[in-house]
């Protein structure tokens, strides 16, 4: 399993930016997929997840990031909306992903993309 992400950059407070990942490779099933960040000093702490349809935010971004994804593409999406300085970070696409029906699962780790906010 492969994730790409896509979609960082430098914004001002306030502004909005979305981040993608497509998933790619042989694999059974690939659920919860969702995003983690890493501000510098910082753990990385889960961002948004979404799992069979349901969400879960983290409160820091609770009414301003929104998760989807496209079942057909094997794609996540976080719109990420009223950024903040604080939000600043290395955003990761993690998935937990089966590769058959009989394996177990893993997290799978995209390779990281900037979210810089100005203030």
């Amino acid at each position: 399993v492969q994730l790409q992400a896509s979609g960082g950059g430098l914004v001002q407070a306030g502004g909005s930016l979305r981040l993608s990942c497509a998933a790619s490779g042989s694999f059974f099933s690939l659920n919860p997929m969702g995003w983690y960040r890493q501000a510098p000093g910082k753990q990385r702490e889960l961002v948004a997840s979404i799992s069979d349809g349901s969400t879960n935010y983290a409160d820091s971004v609770k009414g301003r990031f929104t998760i989807s994804r496209d079942n057909a593409k094997d794609t996540v999406t976080l719109q990420m909306n009223s950024l903040k300085p604080e939000d600043t970070a290395v955003y990761y696409c993690n998935a937990r992903g089966q590769i058959t029906f009989w394996s177990g699962s893993r997290d799978y780790w995209g390779q990281g993309t900037q979210v810089t906010v100005s203030s």
